[in-house]
């Protein structure tokens, strides 16, 4: 090989390693995503019995970025929090959510992967009789992409007291 092939080639290689490597470093930028599935796959093991299913994205990819949860209630004119555990399947990105709240009372969860700050949350309204009754991941317009807008300790409590008096009066 001439000298100046070679040195072509070296300058090629070297720039494609520096850009491979640039690329694998680079953070990822943009948010992640969060959705929910229900009933979920009674088919596939690791989800059958759940109540709902989790899956997480950014962007459009699949991520196994974890997710946290709470299940949000009044029970009684008491006010309730009851961290939820989530189990893995057999999808990636994926998470399987079991019953962990009693059935008495009004209830919500709040389900959120990538941190409060940073990340996504999903709502899910439980209906009286125990089922999913809405799903809601609350976003925010910026430059023609919906993109997720964090809930706070209040949003959920607002949403929450709505529900729980909404309940009520349906009794009466």
């Amino acid at each position: 090989m001439s000298a100046s092939l070679l040195r072509r080639v070296t300058v090629i290689s070297a720039v494609a390693a520096s850009s491979f490597a640039l690329s694998a470093a680079a953070p990822v930028f943009g948010p992640p995503w969060i959705s929910i599935e229900t009933p979920p796959n009674p088919f596939d093991a690791t989800s059958r019995g759940a109540f709902l299913v989790v899956h997480t994205y950014h962007h459009g990819d699949v991520v196994a970025s974890g997710v946290t949860g709470t299940a949000e209630g009044v029970v009684s004119g008491t006010r309730r929090t009851i961290p939820l555990a989530f189990d893995t399947t057999s999808r990636r990105g994926t998470y399987a959510l079991r019953k962990q709240w009693p059935t008495e009372g009004t209830w919500m969860l709040v389900i959120n992967t990538g941190g409060r700050a940073q990340g996504v949350t999903a709502l899910v309204d439980i209906s009286a009789e125990g089922d999913v009754a809405g799903v809601r991941v609350p976003t925010r317009r910026s430059n023609g992409w919906d993109l997720p807008q964090q809930v706070s300790a209040r949003d959920i409590d607002q949403a929450l007291e709505a529900r729980a008096a909404r309940a009520l009066s349906a009794r009466k």
